[in-house]
């Protein structure tokens, strides 16, 4: 017999290289913890000033204005807030939000002699004495704090989170002048789009939010005569004022509206009472909630829930499409119908964020 020679294979036999899984990954903690690392990674390689459309308006508002006046100019401009300007010092001031404007209605409906006095008070009110104001009422006054925009995103959402902010301003200098300049004022919301818009790790964070603890949730049995602490809750016949003070007291934005089972029907917000102020409403806060909710702009979106089996993947993918600011969480299909819709907590923009950024140790605050 003949040896036989080596076989030769054929240019079209060329081994060819492994093509990789097409399968997907499976859903484990470590996928979820890989996914949230890229999240990080992707924040760290953003800044602020990216998180900006090409082409936006910013107003700033001057300390010596009136409150009415600025009120005005944020509703004009479609806002909630607003950098303030100390034009004598020629220097940025801190922000005026809604939460002043609740803190200032409590400060005079407590203190005037008539209710015709509080609603002219308020609404001649300079804003350069509004942090007098929250020291009377014993309301911790905001750091004043901002960042360059060109400072990491992650670093910024840090900053934050350590000052329980939920709005940040990009500050940066004059090259000529040196003199500092208001650029924009960085949101959670605005911050948490613009992730779930570019970060394609964000649908890869299958867990649920209850498992994660994304969020703040009914701890039933701790107070017998308050099924839903620690969540601050009202109902129908609650009156504006004492949910304004839940507001102010909590530092809150909203609170849910529940019923007598404890099923959520509605939610007051802080924007909520712009809307009674701009009708001339809010000289009558002894208004119930359901009065009130009458005088609510009929575009409100309505109360979005979830459960505490939603990932915190879906939730972020929710807030890409529609302008959400927090989700409340209701028992759903897995209990019996007489239970379904009952209030289990509220998820703000915070903590979806406060998840997404990790730990926040407290640094040097970059006070101006």
């Amino acid at each position: 017999m003949e040896p036989h020679s080596p076989v030769r294979r054929k240019p079209s036999q060329a081994r060819r290289a492994r093509a990789g899984s097409h399968l997907p990954q499976p859903l484990t903690p470590e996928s979820h913890a890989a996914a949230l690392q890229g999240v990080r990674k992707f924040m760290k390689s953003y800044t602020p000033y990216d998180v900006f459309p090409i082409s936006f308006k910013q107003i700033v508002i001057d300390t010596q204005l009136e409150v009415k006046k600025a009120l005005q100019a944020l509703l004009q401009n479609g806002n909630v807030s607003a950098p303030l300007w100390n034009s004598e010092k020629n220097q940025f001031a801190g922000l005026f939000t809604v939460l002043d404007i609740i803190h200032l209605i409590q400060y005079y409906y407590a203190t005037a002699t008539s209710m015709d006095s509080a609603v002219s008070d308020v609404e001649h009110f300079r804003l350069e004495a509004i942090r007098d104001i929250e020291r009377a009422i014993n309301v911790p006054p905001p750091p004043l704090i901002s960042v360059h925009p060109l400072e990491s995103l992650y670093e910024a959402c840090r900053l934050m989170l350590q000052t329980h902010a939920h709005r940040l301003p990009l500050i940066d200098k004059d090259s000529q002048t040196g003199d500092p300049v208001v650029l924009s004022v960085l949101t959670q919301y605005r911050v948490i789009k613009f992730i779930a818009a570019n970060c394609r790790d964000t649908s890869h964070l299958h867990m649920s939010l209850r498992t994660l603890g994304v969020g703040a949730y009914v701890q039933p049995g701790v107070k017998a005569d308050d099924p839903h602490w620690p969540l601050a809750t009202a109902t129908m016949d609650t009156t504006v004022f004492d949910v304004v003070h839940m507001f102010s007291a909590r530092g809150i934005s909203a609170v849910p509206i529940v019923d007598a089972n404890g099923k959520v029907i509605n939610l007051y917000e802080t924007v909520d009472v712009i809307t009674l102020v701009r009708n001339g409403a809010y000289q009558h806060l002894d208004l119930t909630i359901s009065e009130a909710l009458s005088h609510r702009s009929a575009d409100f979106p309505g109360v979005i829930t979830c459960t505490g089996r939603d990932s915190l993947g879906a939730l972020i993918s929710l807030l890409r499409q529609r302008r959400v600011h927090r989700l409340v969480v209701v028992e759903g299909d897995e209990v019996e119908e007489s239970r379904r819709g009952r209030l289990l907590g509220i998820i703000s923009l915070s903590d979806v964020l406060k998840y997404l950024v990790g730990s926040v140790e407290s640094e040097t605050l970059r006070e101006i």
